[in-house]
Order: C-alpha cells, then structure tokens, then sequence
C-alpha cells in the first residue's frame, strides 16, 4: 500500500519505520500543501528540539515513553496511556524519549 497514492486505507504506523541506534529516524507519508504526516522512530535519549509549526501537528506515541513540554507545559508520557495530542499550530514543543 502507498499511502501517497491512495485514497483511502488503513496501516500500523510501527510497520511503517524502523529504529536506527543513536538516531532520529523520519519517514514523510503524506506530503500535501495543506500539511504533511511524518512518522519519527527515536532510540532512546534523543528527541527533537524546541520547535513550532505552520499547521496543526498530531503526536501518538506507539512504543516506549518520552517526555513532551507543549507551550511550556512538561509532562512525562508513556505508550501504555494510549494518549494523541493535536496542538495548535505556531505553539512551541519539544519531545525527548526516555524508552523505546
């Protein structure tokens, strides 16, 4: 399945990408002028720094734990809470993985 090409379908996003050790791993799956959907595998210990966005962003942790400030708010997170948090564009966040 090419989730760039189709219309419609279903996937695992942990089938989709695959740890690197040491690394930030990101796969663009939908690219569109409207916004994009990356899917990131982090080993443990990185993340990305503080960053803001032109549209909204969704995050859905799928495995391991991480650590996420959202406009300045901190919380600790882990897989098994099975949480998604849509932010709001131009809000600044930044995530840092304690587990994969």
């Amino acid at each position: 399945m090419n989730i760039e090409t189709e219309n419609t379908g279903s996937f695992k996003a942990n089938e989709f990408i695959e740890y690197s050790d040491k690394s930030v791993v990101s796969k663009t799956i939908i690219k569109k002028p409207s916004g994009n959907i990356t899917l990131f595998a982090f080993d443990k210990g990185e993340g990305l720094a503080e960053h803001s966005s032109p549209h909204e962003a969704f995050i859905q942790i799928t495995d391991g734990s991480a650590e996420i400030n959202i406009g300045g708010t901190y919380t600790d997170y882990l897989q098994e809470n099975a949480l998604y948090f849509l932010l709001i564009f131009r809000i600044p966040c930044w995530q840092r993985i304690n587990s994969r």
